[in-house]
């Protein structure tokens, strides 16, 4: 099974201004999709050219886990978010206990990778991931993901990190695609 660069789930521009349809281009075409090719060639012959996405990243390291990990987080990044037109009114509980928390994470990370709202024994948590990281490999399940890599938000916010992330908790987080995460005895994802 060849491991395929999953659609967007809305429009190139649904979530302008805060990500512009340029950095979304960019972002999912060509450094998702670099990562999708690269981990296609990598286990291309090999014993994990049948497995799922998660199935590689889970028992993979090196270069294999890197761009399986990439691969997997920016998926689970685009259903992270959602156009602001498709928010609903009232703001979900998840949104009051930790909005402020992975701005206040996003804020304290140093260099590129991941904040994560994750649930690990039955305790939800704002955690950080560095470069790859991903916390399907330590035991927790996400519930959404902000990508802290500098391609993420450079060319609509330069190096105002902060603002790309304030944007992306106050206005494009997908609250009900968390609270489905939390519900969800055994959260698989297809991609």
């Amino acid at each position: 099974m060849t491991i395929a660069l999953p659609p967007l789930p809305y429009a190139d521009d649904a979530l302008d201004p805060l990500i512009s349809s340029t950095t979304l281009k960019l972002h999912h075409g060509a450094h998702h999709r670099g990562y999708v090719d690269k981990l296609n060639a990598l286990i291309k012959g090999s014993a994990l050219e049948g497995a799922s996405l998660e199935e590689i990243v889970k028992s993979s390291s090196g270069s294999v886990f890197n761009n399986a990990a990439q691969a997997w987080n920016h998926a689970f990044f685009w259903s992270s978010l959602r156009p602001k037109t498709r928010h609903r009114g009232s703001k979900s509980h998840l949104a009051v206990r930790f909005a402020e928390a992975l701005k206040s994470a996003a804020a304290g990370h140093f260099g590129s990778g991941w904040i994560w709202l994750v649930e690990e024994g039955g305790i939800l948590k704002v955690t950080a991931t560095a470069n790859a990281g991903t916390p399907i490999t330590q035991g927790q399940k996400p519930l959404l993901v902000i990508d802290l890599w500098e391609h993420a938000y450079y060319l609509d916010h330069q190096n105002r990190r902060d603002a790309y992330v304030g944007g992306v908790v106050d206005h494009l987080l997908d609250w009900e695609f968390a609270e489905r995460n939390l519900l969800d005895e055994e959260t698989t994802h297809a991609w």
